[in-house]
């Protein structure tokens, strides 16, 4: 393929080569037994909110009890300690800590990290939802876990790392002071064959340029159509943008809005065959927490779709270095500001409060 390939054009059967995400010096943590990928729990979900929204009750729950049997469960909360937990402000309310990881970036070098942190907030009423990023590079301090690791400040994604996810999960609520409810776990990477599955996406891309990983695919400025291959490599890109990772976390939500987009407007919510096929074929990829339902999740969240779904960033006051570093500095007092409208429920507020990447 030469370097002037086009976006989409990619066969959906290529790979890439397989590793870890760059850059963090973050290692230790033990591996998943299954991949876990982040954004298949979030397009079950809405499936399954679209199916009840059209009327379709028992049809949902056969689905969503058939492929919950099959998720793994890991223990998100267990070893946090109680007292250092924040209380629960909004009753009702449910904040969703998701963390992924990119095991097949090309230009990983190290080992088990959170690259992709995300503090879901779905309000008391379910009449919205927001997601809010967090830089996996932001200065933060990081609890000890039980293994005497931690107890320092370092780049937030060295908590999985040091503690797997119940240091990781205390870390962000000593972070946003936002009691976690639940807890999912995915590879970003496994997002490629959501996406074939749903036949592609259009993504619009906010200028013409080239990616650095082979086959060195160029993106044209505009709307466009990609398979999961090209989608993939689209939300790895940062190098070529001046606000880095920034633009990486910017371009995955892109890729995760239109797949929910795409989830609902295709004939795979029509189809239940290959509905049953998809969810079957992506069950064994996910880990969520102990408590987590499915079905719960999706019959209190039946109205959600695409367009009341709002994708932010924690402020930020820009890149900078620590030592040998190069990490995030959270802008503290609009941070502060924005997840204590979290902890009130005040979705207008969450909005206004947190950058716009």
């Amino acid at each position: 393929m030469s370097s002037g390939e086009q976006a989409g054009t990619i066969s959906p059967d290529e790979t890439l080569p397989t590793g870890d995400t760059d850059g963090s010096e973050t290692t230790g943590a033990p591996a998943g037994k299954k991949r876990r990928r982040w954004l298949r729990i979030t397009l079950i979900v809405l499936l399954v909110f679209s199916l009840i929204g059209v009327g379709a009750v028992v049809a949902s729950g056969f689905y969503l009890k058939s492929v919950e049997s099959d998720i793994a469960r890991v223990d998100a909360f267990d070893s946090v300690p109680e007292e250092t937990r924040p209380e629960v402000v909004a009753k009702g309310a449910l904040n969703i800590l998701v963390l992924g990881s990119d095991s097949r970036d090309p230009e990983s070098t190290g080992g088990s990290r959170a690259d992709t942190i995300i503090l879901a907030h779905l309000p008391k009423d379910r009449s919205s939802a927001q997601l809010i990023s967090i830089p996996r590079d932001t200065w933060v301090a990081v609890p000890r876990s039980k293994e005497g690791q931690g107890g320092r400040d370092a780049k937030i994604n060295a908590a999985y790392a040091w503690g797997g996810v119940p240091l990781m999960v205390q870390t962000v609520e000593q972070f946003t002071k936002v009691r976690i409810d639940h807890v999912v776990m995915v590879d970003f990477a496994g997002f490629k064959e959501i996406i074939d599955a749903l036949g592609g996406i259009e993504i619009d891309s906010e200028k013409e340029f080239t990616s650095i990983h082979p086959p060195f695919r160029t993106f044209r400025k505009g709307t466009q159509r990609m398979d999961g291959a090209t989608a993939l490599d689209y939300a790895r890109q940062r190098k070529q943008f001046p606000d880095g990772d920034f633009a990486r976390i910017r371009h995955q939500q892109q890729v995760i809005r239109a797949i929910m987009e795409k989830a609902t407007s295709g004939g795979i919510l029509t189809n239940p065959v290959k509905l049953n096929s998809f969810l079957q074929a992506t069950s064994d990829s996910l880990s969520v927490d102990r408590e987590l339902s499915l079905l719960d999740m999706a019959t209190e969240n039946r109205n959600l779709r695409s367009g009341n779904l709002f994708f932010l960033t924690t402020p930020t006051k820009g890149t900078g270095r620590v030592g040998s570093e190069s990490v995030v500095f959270a802008d503290m007092e609009r941070s502060r500001a924005l997840y204590e409208a979290v902890r009130d429920d005040a979705a207008k507020d969450i909005i206004a409060r947190a950058d716009r990447k």
